[in-house]
């Protein structure tokens, strides 16, 4: 079985995905007046773009199934909100956030689809 030229990146991608867990975990929690803004996009937006980034680095990071890194995309965006909800100040679970999180995991995990035949 050839192996994809992604492949020799697995731990950087590693870290890039720890790292982009932890940096949206982090502005999802801080502050509303704190947390980072990006251009004029709307909160939705964010959401979007950030689990486009995390389905994707995941994806190229494990060897994880596509339905199974769904599940996990679709917990950890439910873990965000549980967050808003009990522990951050000022700011406001909302499930349509969940909603967004799940549009930019489906996309971000069928970006790799794309990638892995590309490449």
């Amino acid at each position: 079985m050839r192996k994809s030229k992604l492949y020799r990146y697995r731990s950087s991608f590693k870290i890039l995905f720890w790292l982009a867990l932890l940096v949206s975990y982090i502005a999802a929690v801080l502050p509303q007046e704190m947390a980072p803004h990006i251009g004029s996009l709307n909160d939705k937006a964010h959401h979007i773009l950030a689990f486009i980034v995390l389905g994707l680095l995941m994806r190229l990071a494990y060897r994880i199934n596509y339905w199974y890194a769904l599940l996990l995309l679709l917990g950890y965006g439910v873990c965000i909100e549980l967050s808003q909800l009990w522990i951050a100040t000022n700011r406001y679970a909302d499930i349509n956030d969940v909603g967004a999180d799940m549009i930019g995991s489906f996309i971000g995990l069928k970006l790799y689809k794309y990638l892995r035949r590309v490449l």
